[in-house]
């Protein structure tokens, strides 16, 4: 059946991609909907911690995610690019956001979000892979300290730079790597890019949610108690080979074999989910619970609880492909 499946031509790939996502989340939004009338007390509660919020924020996140990747798809290569483009704008606000800066970063914020981000998504619709993948670890990580060391501020300068590079690095370096996928030139594959970025949120997504629902079943044994309770090495093998069974049984959209399949689904589904402790790791130092807990003072909407692990899964899952298939 598979091997039918990726015989056929991209429009049925399409339409069938199309009728899974959105078939999926209209049976767990009624699931949603049935459950809330069968529990009308919980309906009321407010308490944003709690596993209902997060399920509604989730299954929210993931219908306006579906939205956007359809939109991303009939907007074709330079679509998908200027919305991951706003997406990684958004990001890099909500991160700085939650960061001390001060009057003296303003210079290297501006060149950050107005030239570094842009820039890096023009070379990104260029496909210049070369000059993508070091412009922002070598030449904006060394342009950053220079801009800021021009603003005549020794106060805390490693510290503030860092916060700066770390947010361009994840927001914007790793975001890139999404539409990046889509201009990969594969033989007897073109036109398809947007399969492999759909397989990687997918195999993404469902490490995380494996992982979730492994750490509240299982006895918790945390590697990192104090950034994460729920984090072990347990719930990282199940969360990782969800993911890489995921991508297995999507190898037919992919040019992969299924042993390739399994292998880059599991390399990206690991990575994702080592990426989300770091982010939650980032989160605890500046004191929030979700990076949407404080949006009335902040005006952050939770987009890197969203993309946290896709901002480590996209590279690692890009170069993997780049190196092993050598385009």
């Amino acid at each position: 059946m598979f091997r039918q499946l990726k015989a056929q031509d991209a429009a049925t790939h399409v339409a069938l991609l199309f009728a899974i996502l959105f078939g999926l989340l209209l049976v767990v939004t009624i699931g949603g909907l049935l459950y809330r009338l069968k529990h009308p007390s919980e309906a009321l509660q407010v308490d944003p911690r709690s596993a209902r919020a997060q399920f509604k924020r989730d299954l929210n996140a993931s219908w306006v995610g579906a939205v956007l990747f359809w939109l991303a798809w009939i907007s074709g290569p330079v679509g998908a690019t200027l919305l991951c483009g706003l997406f990684s704008f958004f990001c890099l606000r909500e991160f700085i956001t939650l960061q001390h800066t001060t009057r003296s970063d303003h210079r290297a914020l501006i060149a950050a979000f107005f030239f570094v981000l842009p820039a890096q998504y023009v070379i990104v619709a260029l496909r210049r892979f070369d000059l993508f993948t070091v412009f922002i670890p070598v030449y904006a990580f060394l342009a950053i300290p220079v801009i800021s060391a021009l603003a005549d501020d020794p106060r805390r300068f490693l510290e503030r730079n860092a916060k700066i590079q770390w947010g361009i690095m994840v927001c914007v370096y790793g975001l890139s790597h999404g539409p990046a996928l889509l201009l990969l030139d594969f033989p007897r594959y073109q036109g398809r890019g947007a399969f492999l970025l759909f397989f990687l949120v997918m195999v993404v997504s469902v490490a995380q949610v494996m992982q979730e629902v492994a750490s509240r079943t299982l006895r918790r044994r945390p590697v990192a108690r104090r950034i994460s309770r729920s984090f072990s090495k347990r719930v990282w093998w199940i969360g990782s080979l969800s993911g890489a069974m995921t991508g297995t049984l999507l190898y037919w959209m992919t040019p992969f074999k299924v042993g390739q399949a399994f292998v880059l689904a599991f390399i990206a589904a690991g990575a994702g989910t080592l990426g989300a402790l770091v982010m939650k790791a980032l989160k605890r130092e500046a004191g929030v619970h979700y990076w949407g807990n404080r949006s009335a003072i902040t005006g952050a909407i939770g987009l890197l609880d969203r993309t946290a692990a896709l901002c480590f899964a996209a590279p690692i899952f890009f170069h993997s492909v780049r190196w092993y298939f050598q385009l």
